[in-house]
Parts: structure tokens; C-alpha cells; sequence
């Protein structure tokens, strides 16, 4: 057996041609776009590590902002917390539900609270238990009144509360 001898056709030679000059340019196309995105990484990497250095920069000085406050503010204590427990009547057969959804809003009332000196706050503890008790809570279409029991201050403000039913 012979192999055809293709290479003598004009129409082959021309085929084949065009093979490798299409081969050629879409080589050097591949190069150009390969060095146009290379350039835009590369911009954007330089762009970025000069936000890295301008944030670490930032970084540190609020660190060492941060470290002056502590230092002055090491006497006094904050409130970084609270712990809220409730106490339920049996007479008012109370689900969780209704617990977590007082405890949760009574949190949020106090969120103001985070960060405040513990000896301001304990030279306004019977403001904020009226303003606890005077505040009625609805849930599920029942108006529900809390009594502060106890309150212990600390770092972590801890109160107990019982659940009053409004009708």
C-alpha cells in the first residue's frame, strides 16, 4: 500500500498553509492576551498590597489607641454583658417562647448599656429598674409587665425578673 501523495494538490497545500499561519496568529494572539491580563494582575496586586500597607498602618494605630484606653480605663469597670433571668409564675403558665422573646427585648433595651462604667450605672440602678417595670412587653397579642427581683453588677449586669400578665 502507498500513501497519496497530497502534498502535490494545490488544494491540500494551501489547507496545510493555512493550518500553520492560523496556528501562527492565534500564537501570537494568545501571547498578547496573555500579557494584557499578566499587566492588569499585575497593576491590581500592587494596588492591593498599597491598600494592605495603608490598613496595617490604620490597623496599628487603633491598636495602640486602643492600648492607651485600656491603660487609663484599667481602674474602672465596664459592663460587658448581661444575664437575664426570669422567674415564672405557675399560676401564669408561661412557654419558653415567651421567655426568650422577653428576655431578648429586655436585652435590647439595655444594649445601650455595653461599655458604660459599672459605678454610674450603680448610681442610676432605680432609674433603670423603672425603667424596666414601667415598660410593658407584648407578645402574641398579651401585654406582659416585668418586676426587677434582683440585680447584681458587675462586668456582667445580672438581673432577675418575674413575669406579670396585664389584662
Amino acid at each position: 500500500m502507498r500513501i497519496p501523495p497530497l502534498y502535490e494538490k494545490p488544494g491540500w497545500q494551501r489547507f496545510f498553509a493555512g493550518v500553520a499561519v492560523g496556528a501562527l496568529i492565534s500564537w501570537f494572539v494568545f501571547l498578547y492576551q496573555f500579557g494584557v491580563l499578566q499587566e492588569e494582575q499585575l497593576l491590581l496586586i500592587t494596588k492591593q498590597q498599597g491598600d494592605i500597607k495603608i490598613l496595617e498602618e490604620y490597623r496599628d494605630t487603633l491598636l495602640s489607641d486602643k492600648e492607651k484606653l485600656n491603660e487609663e480605663n484599667k481602674k474602672k469597670l465596664k459592663i460587658q454583658e448581661f444575664k437575664i433571668d426570669i422567674i415564672k409564675n405557675k399560676k401564669n403558665n408561661l412557654d419558653s417562647f415567651i421567655t426568650h422573646s422577653l428576655r431578648t427585648a429586655v436585652k435590647e433595651d439595655l444594649n445601650h448599656l455595653i461599655g458604660e462604667d459599672v459605678e454610674s450605672i450603680s448610681n442610676t440602678k432605680e432609674l433603670l429598674i423603672k425603667a424596666i417595670e414601667n415598660k410593658t412587653y407584648e407578645i402574641d397579642e398579651k401585654k406582659y409587665k416585668l418586676q426587677v427581683y434582683v440585680i447584681v453588677m458587675g462586668t456582667t449586669l445580672e438581673i432577675t425578673l418575674k413575669i406579670e400578665l396585664v389584662k
